[in-house]
């Protein structure tokens, strides 16, 4: 190497040494002011916000997790639950018959209140006769309470009462059988007799009910075909009891319709048969001619195992009547007593067992599907002096 270049060399490494130096010291002054390693985040958002930028806050950050989920997971499920009605409470035969129960307990009170003498036990048979007890069973009746209250020097107003539910309840035969009757073997046949307007269709339907309540199968025969409507009326009763309707055109025979309803009952396995009848007939042939005409057409391969007389409460003496006709015609097994919850007279209860030595088996409280309920003389005579 010429000698005269060392010196400049040794200026040039001096020179770039420096310029070194300062290079790096000027990174490290920089270093201070920018570098985000040595400082924290924080201080990077500390810088003031636009007032247009909502400022976000650490206690929207430092809330606990939980804070909105630690509502009871139930809280709307939780209210209270409306508890279920209660089923509706049959009434008592004590309030169906309470038009009977006022007219006998207002006067009885009126005839007991001035005490025992001659005028009451006429006073008393009067009020047996008002209720369509009859005037002959009303005489007797009275006579029983007069001797049974001499006695026993009965005076008191109340012991005499219970004195005459005892001659009422005394005219029933408590021990006469008054279940309806099923047959042994294939299908049982209820033949169900009265005039119109007495409620036969309706209580065909009642009886259906109970029937399928009771897990029977039902058929019903429309055998009253000549009243207007009458196989449509009885077809509505079916189809809320759940039977099945037998049934021909208007005006057909009365029998074919009874006999066409059997075969179907036995064909099929049905449990009971309920077959309607007419009340009146628009032809020359009589009504009670007809009934019977039904009857052997069923017994021609089968039985009949009940007849039913339906009379209507309110009918009074009339109503006994044609409990005598229907009775020699038909051959009358029991009697289904309507309407009892609609009048004031419910002696005649006590009439037909006495006049006709025919129990009642039934009686009809109520216009619902349920309001026919079997007959029994205590519950009938507490609930008309209770």
């Amino acid at each position: 190497m010429p000698e005269g270049m060392v010196p400049e060399l040794l200026v040039a490494a001096g020179l770039a040494l420096l310029v070194g130096i300062a290079f790096v010291a000027g990174r490290r002054r920089g270093g201070d002011d920018d570098g985000p390693e040595e400082r924290g985040a924080v201080a990077v958002e500390e810088r003031p916000e636009s007032a247009d930028e909502p400022v976000a806050t650490t206690a929207v950050d430092e809330r606990p997790p939980a804070a909105v989920d630690e509502r009871p997971p139930a809280a709307v499920d939780e209210r209270p639950v409306a508890a279920e009605a209660p089923a509706p409470v049959r009434p008592s035969l004590r309030d169906r018959l309470s038009k009977s129960r006022r007219f006998l307990g207002a006067r009885l009170s009126e005839t007991f209140g001035g005490g025992l003498d001659d005028d009451t036990w006429d006073d008393l048979e009067a009020v047996l006769i008002q209720a369509d007890v009859g005037v002959e069973l009303a005489t007797a009746i009275v006579a029983d309470v007069r001797r049974r209250a001499r006695d026993t020097a009965a005076r008191d107003d109340r012991v005499v009462k219970g004195l005459l539910a005892d001659a009422l309840l005394a005219r029933f035969d408590t021990e006469r059988e008054r279940t309806l009757a099923f047959a042994p073997d294939g299908p049982t046949v209820w033949l169900v007799v009265g005039v119109n307007g007495t409620g036969k269709t309706t209580t065909i339907g009642k009886l259906a009910a109970d029937l399928r309540e009771r897990g029977r199968s039902v058929a019903v025969a429309a055998a009253d075909t000549f009243r207007a409507a009458a196989d449509e009326q009885l077809g509505v009763w079916a189809e809320r009891a759940g039977a099945t309707l037998v049934k021909h055109q208007p005006g057909a025979d009365p029998g074919a319709v009874a006999y066409d309803a059997h075969q179907h009952a036995r064909a099929r396995g049905v449990d009971v048969l309920v077959i309607d009848t007419a009340g009146r007939l628009h032809t020359k042939t009589p009504l009670m001619d007809e009934l019977a005409k039904i009857r052997r057409v069923v017994e021609k391969d089968g039985a009949v195992h009940e007849v039913l007389l339906v009379i209507d409460a309110t009918a009074g003496g009339n109503g006994l009547a044609q409990a005598r006709e229907f009775a020699g015609a038909v051959g009358v097994t029991g009697v289904v007593l309507t309407k009892l919850d609609g009048t004031a007279k419910g002696g005649i209860a006590l009439a037909i067992e006495n006049s006709l030595d025919i129990p009642i088996k039934l009686i009809g409280v109520g216009e619902g599907i349920d309001d026919l309920e079997p007959f029994d003389p205590k519950t009938f005579v507490d609930a008309l002096l209770s």
